[in-house]
């Protein structure tokens, strides 16, 4: 079974609240980035180990709903105040009440949580860098270093990430990378991300600096991806969302599940434009069955670019 270890330095705890038979029901979860990535690969049937810190009460019932999730956690206890939110659907629609982002690791307890990551990551398969909820929750040169570690160990790096992030990600190593084309026109690499020909230019020229394959996501509009193995238009099935949150992270999920275990590019962007699809229809973050992911993936078209013979 292919190892997988996340890097997700402080997940938060959700509290949403939704309207059943007339009533108000609370729903208590724990998401962001790194644990919706966790659980899409959990359902994918990978063994996963997620790296994280935690702080205040939220922190506390947020690790023990994290016991739950079918993936080892570790877990840096530390001081503050963990990244929390409370929603209010019983509208139809998110409305924000409290949304907490929680407070900067410390000198001290960004040591625990780097030593932690550089100890799990002895038999991982591959890693994924995946970024915090809050913007100054550690600095972006956290991840050049550990990108180049995990490097120099031997590992495979696959980042979700963007802005400074990214760009310090990209400075340590990368071999592979998952970004939305919303995320390239703030990062300033498009000027309109909906011109595939600039995105494409985009991905290239990150290609072109060391990373084995780019993928771009466009939400409806499907992804474009350069790599080693080929460059493509992926045209998946247009199923009816339910949710769209958490969709590019089952993505990138659905790539690490398939290079993890050796498989080839293609069978990677399928699965993760299969896995976003899925993730999508669900109320759950980072959910879905892996049955209906295999049965759409296969359902899935790379149209090449550049001339090559569609796959």
């Amino acid at each position: 079974m292919a190892r997988v270890l996340v890097f997700a330095p402080a997940p938060i705890l959700t509290i949403t609240v939704e309207a059943h038979r007339g009533e108000p029901e609370v729903h208590l979860h724990v998401g962001g980035q790194g644990v919706w990535q966790a659980r899409m690969l959990v359902a994918l049937g990978a063994d996963v180990v997620l790296v994280c810190s935690v702080a205040g009460e939220a922190g506390t019932v947020a690790r023990h709903l994290l016991a739950d999730e079918g993936f080892r956690v570790v877990a840096i206890e530390r001081e503050g105040v963990s990244p929390a939110y409370i929603h209010d659907r019983r509208g139809g629609e998110r409305q924000p009440i409290v949304e907490a982002q929680g407070e900067p690791l410390s000198r001290h307890e960004l040591d625990a949580l780097y030593s932690a990551t550089l100890r799990e990551s002895a038999d991982a398969d591959l890693v994924i860098l995946s970024g915090p909820e809050g913007d100054d929750m550690l600095e972006a040169d956290v991840y050049r270093r550990l990108a180049s570690d995990m490097r120099e160990l031997g590992r495979t790096v696959l980042v979700d990430l963007a802005g400074d992030r990214l760009e310090a990600a990209l400075e340590g190593g990368v071999d592979v990378l998952k970004v939305s084309h919303e995320e390239l026109v703030a990062d300033g690499r498009v000027a309109d991300g909906d011109d595939e020909a600039q995105l494409l230019a985009a991905a290239r020229e990150i290609a072109a600096g060391g990373v084995g394959l780019v993928a771009v996501t466009r939400a409806a509009a499907g992804s474009i991806v350069v790599g080693q193995e080929g460059t493509w238009r992926v045209v998946a099935p247009e199923l009816e969302p339910v949710d769209t949150r958490g969709a590019g992270d089952s993505y990138t999920a659905g790539l690490a599940s398939v290079l993890a275990a050796g498989g080839s590019h293609a069978d990677a962007v399928r699965t993760g434009a299969a896995a976003g699809a899925v993730n999508a229809t669900r109320r759950g973050l980072g959910t879905g069955d892996a049955e209906a992911i295999r049965a759409i993936a296969a359902r899935v078209e790379l149209q090449a670019l550049d001339d090559e013979a569609a796959r």
